[in-house]
């Protein structure tokens, strides 16, 4: 009996030690808990640290972090790729989000002003360059472009040859690099320069070149996802400048649109809403869909339209995206209306219109038919009467003087024609309020007023005097030819014009005329002679009592 008893004393004493034990656990969980968000507290400054305490609010979003640019190199410096080929560095031309833009040649020749290399560099913990050389490395050799070239039998394909690639040390910081070909100016300068209109057999080959090469992009499984003006530059070779000749770069966005020959599949993420340039980017883009090849030719299109009208119908909000996107839906779901918005006073390009339609028909995982749209565009030069698509007639001769450009950009009902319009309606609106307002015609030659109105002939007798319709003379007041007239006198008889009685009773004669006892005003001495020479002489705007 003890040892029963005594067994049940020890279950207890453990049960207790164990219960202490657990709650020994959760008092110092709670200690170690208010320490941490103390010393969290501490850490944190008073503003951010009474902020976090005040409210729960949700936390605001962290921007992309920024790109870190490397300080310049030393003219002359010389970089290996991974084929053990040596790139001299020459003068820093440019820089971008990814890094710096030099000026290069191969090792052993000068590196000159019309060196015929380009070399980016960026440090390997940026990556915008990398997402690029990911596209070239695979797309950008220069055999798979002469094949295409010769299977498509085109004269140049607007796509940038792969030259090499490496890694570079400097002062224990790595950086990537890629050797390009070297190209002209950009179309966005060209565009601007020419008062931001392209003449439409230029956009038409424009066209037709930037489709054959997202046609070559396309059939390599990736899309651009970035085409714009500022992104196609023109050919240089031998030095010079190829005004023929343009290309499209930076791959800075590219993306495979399918893996293993398998589309990606339509999924809108608003996270990735807006990528892209946005006020051309694609309808798909401001949903966060990713880029297809219906995407690109969309933004193709709005470019075309661009430089063809000067400014997109959402240019005038770029900085609220989800205006931009709206204007876009509205707009592709009604071609017609597009064009009309581009186009207010006529003049649409019917193949624009067709090219619209046609990427409008495009499901997310289809193939454009790239053919269908370059017959489009060529049917479009040949009732131009253009006959060499390969020629771009781009306005190379720099910047128009500004009267040029303003001349170009004011298409518009606003600027032809509208001042002549007003003064026909005026000539023909025989309103009293009108010809109120226009008394300077009447002032301008007061050596034939005044006289009239100091002139016993001008005044009528003391009975037209006390009469408002004697004085004010409504016929003549308001004949058209009396008030328009340059010389102010009228032949014959006025014209009848309808008059109310309280435009008369506005009528300054009201409150000057009516003095009785005026002697002049007796020496009128026919109605008829006074209503003639009244036409002529009496202005209700000057008239006075006679002294």
């Amino acid at each position: 009996m003890e040892a029963i008893t005594g067994r049940r004393s020890v279950t207890r004493l453990s049960d207790n030690a164990i219960f202490r034990t657990v709650i020994g656990v959760q008092t110092l969980r709670k200690e170690i808990n208010l320490q941490y968000l103390a010393n969290l507290l501490s850490i944190m400054p008073r503003g951010k640290a009474s902020a976090a305490g005040a409210s729960n609010g949700a936390k605001k979003p962290r921007g992309p972090k920024a790109q870190k640019l490397p300080d310049s190199f030393a003219h002359g410096t010389i970089l290996t790729d991974l084929r053990k080929k040596e790139w001299k560095l020459g003068k820093e031309i440019g820089q971008g989000g990814f890094g710096l833009i030099y000026l290069a040649n191969e090792n052993g020749c000068a590196v000159e002003s019309n060196a015929p290399y380009v070399v980016k560099i960026e440090p390997h913990s940026n990556g915008p360059l990398f997402c690029e050389l990911h596209y070239y490395q695979r797309v950008a050799k220069a055999d798979m472009i002469e094949a295409w070239k010769t299977q498509k039998k085109q004269k140049y394909l607007g796509s940038p040859k792969f030259i090499g690639t490496g890694s570079y040390m400097r002062d224990n910081v790595q950086f990537r690099f890629m050797v390009m070909e070297r190209f002209g100016s950009d179309l966005q300068k060209l565009f601007e320069g020419s008062g931001k209109h392209f003449d439409t057999h230029t956009v038409y080959c424009l066209a037709l070149r930037m489709i054959d090469a997202l046609e070559y992009i396309h059939h390599n499984s990736y899309v651009h996802a970035d085409i714009k003006a500022s992104n196609i530059l023109l050919g240089f070779r031998g030095g010079k400048q190829q005004p023929d000749e343009v290309y499209l770069v930076d791959y800075g966005l590219a993306v495979k649109y399918q893996i293993d020959g398998v589309h990606k599949a339509y999924k809108e993420d608003k996270r990735k809403a807006h990528d892209g340039t946005i006020e051309f980017t694609s309808t798909d883009a401001h949903l966060g869909v990713a880029p297809s090849r219906r995407g690109d030719m969309e933004i193709l299109g709005f470019c075309l339209l661009q430089w063809l009208c000067s400014r997109l119908p959402w240019e005038n909000n770029l900085a609220n995206k989800d205006y931009v996107a709206g204007e876009k839906f509205k707009y592709t779901k009604n071609i017609a209306s597009l064009m009309k918005a581009c186009f207010p006073d006529g003049g649409v390009p019917d193949e624009v219109q067709k090219y619209f339609e046609m990427v409008k028909k495009l499901q997310y995982e289809e193939c454009p038919n790239y053919e269908g749209m370059r017959t489009l565009f060529r049917k479009g030069l040949k009732s131009l009467g253009v006959k060499d698509e390969w020629k771009l007639d781009l306005p190379l001769s720099g910047p128009v003087s500004p009267k040029k450009a303003v001349k170009r950009k004011s298409t518009g009902p606003a600027v032809g024609g509208s001042k002549p319009k007003q003064k026909a309606v005026a000539k023909a609106t025989y309103s009293v309020k009108q010809k109120e307002s226009t008394p300077k015609r009447k002032t301008a030659t007061p050596s034939r007023k005044t006289p009239g109105v100091q002139s016993p002939r001008a005044v009528t007798s003391p009975r037209a005097v006390a009469s408002l319709r004697a004085v004010t003379s409504p016929r003549a007041a308001a004949s058209p030819r009396a008030v328009t007239s340059p010389r102010g006198i009228t032949p014959g008889r006025p014209r009848k014009s309808p008059i109310t009685a309280a435009t008369r009773m506005k009528s300054p004669v009201v409150i000057n005329g009516g003095a009785k006892g005026d002697t002049p005003v007796k020496k009128a001495k026919t109605k008829r002679r006074v209503k003639r020479r009244k036409v002529a002489t009496v202005d209700v705007s000057m008239q006075t009592s006679p002294p």
